[in-house]
């Protein structure tokens, strides 16, 4: 019950997370490309988030220029139960129009990404790409 409580507030912290990511500047269309960056909790885990949000994720953003159409971070701060670890350290989120778009913008980045990942953590990222279906 506690894992299934846990992931509904997840799911609920990524819809609205989706909805505000950039209030006023873009709005998230159906059909868009989400790329996620999940950051696993777990012993010996560390995570910078000051970093994440002032270096990495602006430099992610300059690297992708246009083709970037929203972005945000999701900063762990509970589980749902209590006596439980959280699940991950933070969460980013990237938006992209189309798949196509996404893969030029990361390709000849992907490189500089990758080697600045220590800067912040010491937690391999999993990373997820969905389209985005927007509830009306």
């Amino acid at each position: 019950m506690k894992t299934k409580i846990s992931l509904l507030l997840i799911a609920l912290g990524i819809l609205l997370s989706c909805q505000q990511s950039n209030p006023g500047t873009t709005k998230i269309k159906k059909g868009m490309i989400k790329v996620t960056i999940f950051y696993p909790n777990g012993d010996g885990k560390t995570f910078d988030m000051d970093y994440y949000s002032t270096k990495h994720m602006p430099m992610a953003a300059s690297l992708f220029g246009d083709a970037l159409k929203a972005m945000s971070i999701d900063k762990g701060i509970a589980n749902a139960a209590p006596d439980e670890p959280l699940p991950y350290l933070a969460i980013g989120y990237f938006f992209f129009d189309t798949i196509d778009s996404f893969k030029n913008a990361i390709g000849p980045n992907s490189e500089t990404l990758r080697a600045d990942v220590p800067n912040y953590t010491n937690i391999k990222p999993v990373l997820q790409i969905s389209e985005v279906q927007t509830v009306e």
